[in-house]
C-alpha cells in the first residue's frame, strides 16, 4: 500500500512536471510566433509619393508661416512674408524626394555650404503635403 501511494504521488509529480513542460513549450511557442509576426510586421512596404505633385507653391499652415516653391529641377526657394522677406530675396535650397523621405539642402549665402534637414512625407496630395521630422509636423496648403 505504501509503495502504491509511492507510485501515486511518483505519478502524479510526472505528470506535473510534464504538463508544466507542455505549458512552457506552448507559453515558448506562442513568443516565438509574436515574435515573428511583429518582425514580418515592421518590415511593411513604405508608402512612395509622387514627387511631381511637390512642384509647385505651398505655404505652411499656422502663424507666421513659411513659403516654400518646389520646382521640377530639385531645386527651390524658402521665404517668410512676415518678416518681410519675399520669394525673390529667399533661401535657396535642393531637395529630393524618395519613397517617403524628404530630404532638403539649404544652401547658405555666406559659402555655399549646405545644411540638410530630412523629413518623413505622410500625405502629398495635389493640395496638401503633411511631413515630419524627429521634433515635429508640419502641414502645407499648396496655392
Amino acid at each position: 500500500m505504501v509503495r502504491n501511494n509511492l507510485s501515486k504521488k511518483c505519478l502524479s509529480l510526472c505528470f506535473v512536471q510534464c504538463n508544466n513542460s507542455l505549458v512552457m513549450k506552448r507559453i515558448l511557442f506562442f513568443l516565438v510566433f509574436l515574435l515573428v509576426a511583429v518582425a514580418f510586421h515592421s518590415c511593411g512596404k513604405e508608402d512612395e509619393f509622387d514627387e511631381s505633385l511637390l512642384i509647385g507653391k505651398w505655404q505652411e499652415t499656422g502663424l507666421r508661416p513659411y513659403h516654400y516653391r518646389y520646382d521640377p529641377n530639385h531645386t527651390g526657394v524658402r521665404w517668410k512674408p512676415d518678416d518681410n522677406v519675399f520669394e525673390n530675396e529667399g533661401e535657396n535650397f535642393t531637395w529630393q524626394l524618395v519613397k517617403s523621405e524628404l530630404e532638403r539642402i539649404h544652401i547658405r549665402a555666406i559659402d555655399g555650404g549646405g545644411v540638410p534637414e530630412i523629413f518623413t512625407v505622410t500625405q502629398l496630395t495635389a493640395n496638401s503635403l503633411r511631413y515630419k521630422n524627429e521634433s515635429r509636423s508640419y502641414s502645407f496648403t499648396k496655392y
